[in-house]
């Protein structure tokens, strides 16, 4: 599926470019996100996904196949797969930054498959969810950009909470599967109990 966000950050287009290509200045500002490796072209790290009592954790890589400084433009390919469980996602993220208004316009396009748990929830909730991160990205990042590099906290990274983060319209179509999930967990565990006995 295609996804398409646009924000803006309060700061010249220079400076924002040189920002956004800072990863473990800007890694804390997405929800769930944690970097364990940066060799200058390519992340390495994990993201946290929580659905009520479930969390999902996918761990992967990020690769920047283009950056272009002149045109302020990147291509960013990432993939990743569930740690406990077959679930896999991948994005190509192409990021654009112009100039506007003394300030930095951001686009950002992606064009992201999912499969597993994830992937039943459809293109509305996927782009309702993706329009609240990018939402919570752009605010954190404006913040950062507002402090020097050294002053700028580095939060704890905690898992992206999508029940929290879409709001209870949303969590609703989330509801069945976040049952279903707990029933399974709750009639596995009577399953060990009998065995035990």
């Amino acid at each position: 599926m295609e996804l398409h966000h646009e924000f803006t950050v309060p700061v010249p287009v220079d400076d924002a470019w040189t920002a956004l290509l800072d990863i473990e200045r800007v890694a804390p500002c997405m929800p769930g996100a944690s970097v364990e490796e940066y060799d200058g072209k390519t992340v390495t790290g994990s993201v946290k996904v929580k659905v009520g009592p479930i969390t999902v954790t996918y761990k992967g890589t990020a690769v920047f196949e283009e950056q272009d400084d002149a045109a302020h433009r990147m291509v960013l390919v990432a993939s990743g797969r569930e740690t406990r469980g077959q679930g896999t996602a991948r994005a190509t993220v192409t990021g654009t930054l112009t100039e506007q208004d003394g300030g930095t316009a951001v686009s950002v396009r992606t064009d992201l498959t999912v499969t597993g748990r994830p992937a039943q929830f459809g293109r509305g909730v996927m782009a309702e969810v993706g329009d609240r991160i990018i939402g919570q990205f752009a605010q954190c990042l404006a913040e950062k950009l507002a402090v020097a590099p050294d002053t700028a906290s580095t939060d704890a990274e905690e898992p992206l909470d999508l029940l929290r983060t879409t709001g209870v319209p949303v969590a609703r179509r989330f509801a069945p599967v976040v049952v279903a999930a707990v029933v399974m967990v709750l009639v596995g565990l009577r399953i060990r109990r009998w065995r035990r006995r």
